[in-house]
């Protein structure tokens, strides 16, 4: 996930110097007044999602996997635990029953 998200931040970062340049060079309109700076992280927000959603698909796809394999077995180590505690709460019942007189 970290080289994912490594990856997208490294998109953005090169559609933002691109959008600056093309701002400032005139291709693209200026922001009014002082939002020029805020335009242009904007642009490069803008251009940035499409470029991310297409050119990261496999990565964003391996890390899928990698995040639905770290979820089951954090189900599968719940479902141990709770297990466990069941087994120990039925064999101190069971210590319990036959001590005591009924």
């Amino acid at each position: 996930m970290l080289r994912y998200t490594l990856m997208r931040l490294g998109i953005f970062a090169g559609c933002l110097v691109v959008v600056w340049g093309a701002v400032y060079s005139g291709l693209f309109p200026r922001g009014f007044g002082d939002s020029n700076g805020l335009w242009v992280l904007l642009l490069a927000l803008v251009l940035s999602a499409p470029i991310s959603w297409v050119v990261l698909r496999k990565e964003r796809d391996r890390a899928s996997v990698q995040i639905v394999g770290k979820v089951d077995r954090m189900k599968a180590n719940l479902d141990a635990n709770r297990s466990q505690e069941d087994e120990a709460v039925d064999a101190s019942r069971a210590q319990g029953g036959a001590a005591a007189p009924h």
